[in-house]
């Protein structure tokens, strides 16, 4: 197998201590851990593997084909998009893994079908997705064996009135449906207290680094750091341009780096003149603009770096936010597949 030209280096033990931290600041509730999207680009697989050896028990993935890559992982998981007619025959058979039933539809396919334990979610507010609390009241759910029942908050990352109408709404239904917990905060969810935290929390991306919700600044470790291969190295003469348009001059010589990732990759065109690649202690610049494939870096600085040698990109999920204008999840799960995954 060739090894790529690109690869993100994971931080096993930071992705513990997070997991940690969050379980700590859900109180007296269970923390499990989202890892949809394949383990929110990190590689489900191990996400799970390191997070169960700390203790971590309840898993949250997509869909159904992301449950069955975890079906030897010896874990529990809730598939949060519920069933379709197409997964029926994968999801009775699945002894791992559960739906979190969502609609009426799904609820009446599952106890027709003779499904077993499942989860419910509930829509306090978001209309996205889950049943009425009204639907509850009428019965929807009798007869089901239910051992979470779900509500997803809309804006747990603001401090609007509508957290606590969501989370009074929720709490009413305690003891009204048989099942065995109740889960309402992700990531943001668990900062807003104790009133929040139910039964079982389920954070996804404070997990891998980010910060959602401010109290989560300077708290959360940095799992990823994308490291690229120089392909070239050359230089570039005062005033020539550098990239697609040349939207870079050089105002003197300048060597510059040419590394195997661009906006293919999820380093996108956002960071062109505005991203830093790291050797070290040392910062050099982006510059010009980020192509599919191909990014460059003012390597002046670094008069014995050339062709093979590696470069790490400036990753922090929080500052890298705010540089790029881009959420912190969309800078993590749109990391591409070129990438080698290395746990360390």
């Amino acid at each position: 197998m060739i090894a790529s030209p690109l690869r993100l280096r994971l931080d096993r033990d930071a992705l513990v201590a997070n997991w940690r931290t969050l379980a700590a600041m859900s109180g007296a509730a269970a923390c499990g851990a989202a890892v949809k999207a394949n383990g929110y680009g990190l590689g489900a697989r191990e996400v799970v593997r390191h997070l169960a050896g700390a203790g971590c028990r309840d898993f949250f993935v997509a869909t159904w084909s992301e449950a069955l890559a975890l079906a030897d992982a010896g874990v529990a998981v809730s598939v949060l998009h519920g069933v379709r007619d197409a997964d029926m025959a994968v999801a009775l058979a699945a002894s791992h893994a559960r739906p979190v039933l969502n609609s009426v539809q799904q609820v009446r396919r599952w106890r027709e079908a003779g499904g077993g334990a499942c989860d419910v979610m509930v829509d306090t507010g978001m209309n996205r997705l889950g049943i009425a609390p009204e639907d509850v009241a009428a019965g929807l759910l009798h007869g089901l064996q239910v051992e979470t029942l779900m509500s997803h908050l809309a804006s747990a990352d603001e401090d609007v009135p509508l957290n606590g109408r969501q989370r009074d709404a929720f709490a009413a239904l305690r003891g009204r449906t048989g099942a065995r917990r109740m889960s309402l905060a992700n990531s943001a969810g668990i900062a807003l207290g104790a009133d929040y935290a139910f039964d079982l929390t389920r954070p996804g991306i404070a997990l891998y680094g980010a910060a959602p919700a401010p109290v989560f600044t300077g708290r959360m470790r940095q799992v990823v750091t994308p490291e690229a291969q120089i392909l070239q190295r050359r230089l570039v003469p005062a005033g020539e341009g550098v990239g697609y348009n040349l939207t870079w001059t050089a105002p003197a010589d300048t060597e510059v780096a040419i590394v195997n990732l661009g906006y293919a990759d999820g380093y996108l065109r956002c960071f062109s003149g505005k991203g830093t690649a790291m050797l070290g202690d040392r910062v050099l610049p982006v510059i010009g603009r980020v192509s599919m494939d191909l990014t460059a870096v003012d390597v002046s600085a670094v008069p014995d770096l050339g062709e093979g040698d590696w470069l790490a990109l400036a990753y922090d999920l929080p500052a890298t936010a705010a540089l790029s204008g881009l959420s912190q999840y969309e800078l993590l799960t749109g990391l591409g597949a070129r990438f080698d995954r290395l746990w360390g």
